[in-house]
């Protein structure tokens, strides 16, 4: 029986190891932890599920994994409504992300109130705003 080793390397938010003209930059140091970031969330449409992180500082953050509820803004009224999403209709990060049914800022989405654009980064902030579009 063999085993095999699989090691990740850490993802890093420093500059590249080579410049646009395709030379090596000369490494100044190693990568250090605070550069660390790690792989996007990609929040799906079904019932709400909810993370807590720990982020830099000692502070948390809650990221959404699943969401199917929306804090949708009326600009006629100018209320909120909490509204059920039904779909994805368009999402302007990736458009294999519709079939996909991952919500991201700016994804456009069917709502009961009707269809409404995500203004929130739901990865990022745990909820899931959008507002009404005609």
């Amino acid at each position: 029986m063999t085993h095999i080793s699989v090691s990740f390397m850490a993802l890093t938010s420093s500059r590249p190891k080579r410049k646009v003209s395709g030379r090596r930059y000369v490494a100044y140091r190693k990568k250090r932890a605070f550069e660390t970031r790690r792989l996007p969330t990609m929040t799906k449409l079904d019932e709400t599920k909810k993370s807590t992180l720990k982020t830099m500082g000692g502070h948390k953050k809650q990221i959404l994994l699943t969401a199917n509820i929306a804090n949708v803004y009326n600009p006629k009224d100018k209320k909120y409504k909490k509204v059920k999403i039904k779909s994805i209709i368009d999402n302007s990060a990736n458009r294999h992300f519709i079939r996909r049914n991952i919500l991201t800022k700016g994804a456009i989405i069917d709502t009961e109130a009707g269809k409404a654009k995500v203004t929130s980064r739901p990865g990022q902030e745990g909820t899931v705003n959008a507002v009404l579009i005609e």
